[in-house]
């Protein structure tokens, strides 16, 4: 009897993941935006921190201002190589959002701030109608000892679906 000993399947290094979920607009729903990303980190053996935040402020902004009764919005994470892109796209694209810079007293208004503070790169995508998408892109290396590659840079809009033009900040 031959036997022959199969040569294993080349791995690539950084392999394109994705994850995606639909979820309610409402408080509940933000919050399990941020606990499925927060798995979904875990998993891949990426950092929590910053994505947990960013993943927090875009989906608590889909739940309070992008609500559309009976639509959902979308959370939408991918990883290409050392970025990870957060995207959070909701049924409300006639609202496009801004930063705002509230009073000191504001209880509320800071949510894309920090998005902008926390993101190397962030921005709005329209479309299709009515949908929008708010992205974040943030340059990450896996927790584990092992030698992380550089960040790709120069790509605003890797990840994205070519149906959505960019409107990036930053």
């Amino acid at each position: 009897m031959n036997q022959e000993t199969a040569e294993p399947e080349a791995q690539l290094p950084n392999p394109a993941r994705n994850f995606s979920a639909l979820l309610s607009p409402t408080p509940h729903g933000a919050r399990q935006a941020r606990r499925l990303a927060v798995q979904q980190l875990r998993d891949w053996g990426l950092p929590l921190d910053p994505a947990e935040h960013v993943v927090a402020e875009l989906a608590a902004n889909a739940a309070t201002h992008g609500r559309v009764p009976g639509r959902d919005f979308r959370l939408t994470l991918h990883v290409v190589g050392a970025t990870l892109r957060i995207e959070v796209t909701d049924a409300c694209g006639n609202r496009l959002p801004r930063p705002q810079h509230p009073a000191a007293e504001a209880e509320s208004g800071r949510g894309l701030l920090l998005v902008e503070a926390l993101a190397d790169r962030w921005g709005v995508a329209r479309g299709p109608r009515p949908r929008k998408t708010i992205w974040a892109e943030l340059n990450v290396a896996p927790e584990s000892p092992e030698s992380p590659e550089p960040p790709i840079s120069g790509n605003p809009n890797s990840g994205a679906s070519d149906d959505f033009s960019q409107e990036p900040r930053r």
